[in-house]
């Protein structure tokens, strides 16, 4: 059975937080109650107001077709290594049991740390050097000034999150030291229209860490699983970034924030292209029950567990290795 398209989310079901008002009275405190109704309500909410240069909010996009129009012989030059997990990702690689393969390709990248760093020595996922072009030095010259900006902007929200949570609004900037953060340039192809309910340019699900930093196109496409089960779309915003909660919320807040599941399916006929910033704690971040969260008589519902450890557990089950591709 084709899935029909869903009807665009209404402004009070994703609404649109403008970060611009932390630099006003009663701004922070504003901002981070509608913060967290966003978060009880469905998890997702747009920024504006963000900070992030329009030179880079949408050059982007700019270099990421021009990369993406590359020869695949070209950018197979930089195939993602197992190791690191950096580099081109080709169609095939991004897999869930029980779907077909996502109809997308794309070019990963994260914190990019030296050889002789201590995280990288011992082997931790997502701690590692960048895989860039040496071919094509005008990926790295926007990519990387685009990384540290949204870097940048998950730590401002981080701050929100911890008072719309009862804390201080340096609670996890201790935690941001050496974060795990995980970008990845999207180039997707038009979805068939077809019965198979089996395919997707993502498959329903919940991202993993803190929180999602997604640049979208005009494309759309994306779609989020209501509370009670609707499908709606969140549909491009210009000038906005959309932002939803992982996981790991889950843990810190007993489930009183809940990361929701959303998809992609590109019905436009037409490429469609996104850039999500995955933004985590640092490795050994202890991720435990906030007190702000335990209601009285109420006991936590999940055990402590370190970032890294989960990230690492979920993103082991997310990758099949290169060399199992016949296209690789």
């Amino acid at each position: 059975m084709v899935i029909a398209a869903p009807r665009a989310a209404a402004r009070d079901e994703v609404p649109v937080l403008d970060l611009s008002r932390l630099d006003e009275a009663g701004g922070l405190e504003s901002l981070a109650a509608e913060l967290r109704q966003a978060c009880l309500n469905l998890g997702f909410f747009y920024v504006a107001g963000h900070g992030v240069p329009e030179t880079l909010h949408e050059g982007i996009f700019d270099v990421t077709r021009r990369y993406f129009a590359l020869p695949l012989d070209e950018r197979k030059k930089d195939l993602m290594d197992t190791r690191f997990k950096r580099g081109f990702m080709p169609h095939g690689l991004s897999h869930s049991p029980g779907y077909d393969p996502d109809l997308k390709e794309s070019f990963e990248l994260a914190l990019d740390l030296p050889l002789d760093d201590p995280d990288v020595e011992k082997g931790r996922l997502l701690h590692g050097p960048n895989r860039w072009p040496a071919d094509h030095p005008w990926l790295r010259a926007t990519v990387e000034p685009y990384f540290r900006a949204t870097m940048a902007l998950g730590r401002r929200l981080l701050g929100v999150f911890a008072v719309s949570l009862d804390l201080d609004q340096e609670y996890f900037e201790p935690f941001c030291t050496k974060p795990m953060m995980h970008m990845r340039l999207f180039h997707y192809w038009p979805q068939p229209a077809t019965d198979n309910d089996l395919l997707f340019g993502v498959r329903p699900h919940s991202d993993l860490g803190m929180l999602t930093i997604l640049n979208q196109d005009p494309i759309g496409g994306l779609e989020l699983r209501k509370r009670d089960g609707e499908w709606i779309g969140a549909p491009h915003i210009p000038g906005t970034f959309i932002v939803n909660i992982g996981d790991l919320f889950r843990t810190w807040t007993n489930d009183v924030y809940v990361s929701t599941p959303h998809r992609v399916i590109n019905r436009t006929g037409r490429e469609r292209y996104s850039v999500p910033t995955f933004f985590c704690l640092d490795y050994d971040t202890p991720v435990s029950c906030l007190p702000s969260c335990l209601a009285p008589g109420e006991s936590p519902k999940y055990p402590t567990i370190k970032a890294g450890e989960y990230v690492e557990s979920r993103l082991s089950q997310s990758y099949r290795d290169p060399d199992q591709l016949d296209a690789a």
